[in-house]
């Protein structure tokens, strides 16, 4: 099993190839890592720890980290909505953190 260093080791090195910093409170960034492996122990795959799974793969596709609502949320905030993800200014504050709201549509959120 993986642990949340090798996680956010390997995680760290693929995303900032794309252009995505961790929050810059490492604390913060742990316990989201540590809510994406407690629900692949769950659910057999990572969903986003500040959304609820409902356990069906299909269902949660949307919300699998990276879930699909990254991009343009941290396009137009400069962050994810769990603040796991960011862009480089962001995470070095040099940009406001504003309020990031949900994005996932309400009835793939009624279906859990």
């Amino acid at each position: 099993m993986i642990d949340i260093e090798q996680l956010y080791e390997m995680l760290k090195k693929s995303q900032e190839a794309k252009g995505y910093y961790f929050n810059s409170d490492k604390k913060l960034a742990f316990d989201l890592l540590k809510g994406l492996l407690v629900n692949k122990e769950r659910y057999g795959y990572m969903s986003c720890p500040c959304r609820l799974g409902s356990g069906d793969y299909e269902k949660d596709k949307d919300i699998i980290c990276p879930c699909v609502y990254r991009e343009a949320d941290v396009i137009e905030f400069g962050s994810c909505y769990c603040a796991l993800y960011a862009t480089r200014e962001w995470s070095e504050g040099k940009i406001k953190h504003a309020y990031v709201p949900e994005k996932r549509p309400q009835d793939k959120m009624n279906s859990v």
